[in-house]
């Protein structure tokens, strides 16, 4: 396993700030380990796809008929730097099962916090678009053994550019803000070279601006998100066009309203793109915790706004066991209606996932 010249060179970085100024340097990690299988489901025959579950769009993670480890299973590590008067750097590297365990730099930023209010960050980070874009890969934060692939859907999760975060208190309530900006250029991008053209595909968003702000008292919080931005793409070398141009705009909005009220809470989650058509997305979840049990169920839909009302949309059913305070374990069913020829991504399908998650 190789890591990446930038990940290489963020990592010793890292290393030579702790020597050169006694920085306090802290050293964390996550990991899942999953299992699944397609219990019964149609595939898309017309682009030659068997009876498939694609539990991750970005990844291309996909269960099939037989029981398989490596779809969702992954290992990350974290190092962060502190180095006093409000300085600090950020390292992550994540190794996948569905790439062969080959580690990948994910995130690799410097903070400056002017005060208790006023941060400035600049690097390469996740692509703030969803609730929980910033702890996607950390399976142990949040209950379902991931969050939907119906809302979860794009092709391009990080970018490299700065951002600037507000945080402050007025009277009961809590507010973040988060302005950014960026770009993405994926030379080799996953889900559209291996999962959709068949083909090398580099995939490009620039002149990236969005914000983000977050709000949250007692039992509620609120999230609403948006962003802009322009779309080139490559498809073995020719450059892609649509109505002519060889470039396309396109805008994000999302909100987020989750209530947790002691055993019972509710998540939801909404989002927008509109490209060259619009695109709905949604999600919502009803869950209760006993002791260290928590079982949910939740239902998410796509829809891509064309004549015939193309959609697809999954039902779930789950539990998750807190067995250790650093650990837990999880089990779903999913049900995947995939109602659309044009728009269909791996047909019907009826799947079980299992596994740990764990932080340490």
């Amino acid at each position: 396993m190789k890591l990446t010249n930038i990940a290489k060179a963020s990592i010793a970085s890292l290393i030579l700030f702790s020597s050169a100024s006694s920085a306090e340097v802290n050293l964390s990690g996550f990991s899942s380990i999953n299992a699944g299988k397609v219990l019964s489901g149609t595939g898309v025959e017309h682009y030659g796809v068997p009876p498939t579950f694609l539990a991750d769009y970005p990844n291309v993670s996909a269960y099939e008929e037989e029981w398989d480890f490596d779809p969702e299973s992954l290992f990350g590590l974290q190092i962060s730097a502190d180095l006093s008067d409000g300085l600090s750097a950020t390292a992550q590297v994540v190794a996948r099962g569905v790439n062969e365990w080959d580690p990948e730099f994910e995130w690799a930023y410097i903070s400056y916090e002017f005060d208790e209010n006023w941060t400035i960050q600049a690097g390469k980070k996740r692509l703030p678009l969803f609730y929980y874009s910033d702890f996607y890969d950390v399976g142990y934060a949040y209950v379902w053994m991931r969050p939907s692939a119906d809302n979860y859907t794009w092709q391009i999760f990080n970018y490299t550019g700065m951002n600037v975060l507000y945080t402050t208190d007025i009277g009961d309530w809590s507010l973040a803000a988060n302005l950014y900006t960026g770009k993405e250029d994926d030379k080799e991008n996953k889900l559209l070279g291996e999962f959709f053209f068949g083909a090398e595909t580099r995939e490009i968003w620039k002149d990236i601006l969005g914000g983000v702000v977050n709000i949250s008292k007692d039992w509620f919080e609120a999230r609403f998100t948006a962003m802009q931005y322009t779309n080139e793409r490559y498809i073995d070398g020719e450059q892609t066009t649509w109505d002519g141009k060889d470039y396309r705009d396109g805008s994000f909005y999302g909100a987020a309203f989750n209530f947790d009220f002691e055993n019972w809470f509710v998540l939801t989650e909404l989002s927008r793109l509109d490209l060259d058509e619009t695109f709905d997305s949604m999600m919502i979840t009803f869950g209760y915790r006993y002791n260290n049990f928590t079982p949910f169920v939740a239902y998410s839909d796509f829809d891509q706004d064309a004549e015939d009302g193309e959609n697809h949309n999954t039902q779930s059913i789950g539990l998750r066991w807190d067995f250790h305070s650093s650990a837990a374990f999880k089990v779903q069913y999913d049900k995947v209606e995939d109602n659309s020829y044009g728009l269909a991504v791996a047909g019907d399908s009826e799947s079980l996932t299992f596994g740990i998650d764990l932080i340490f």
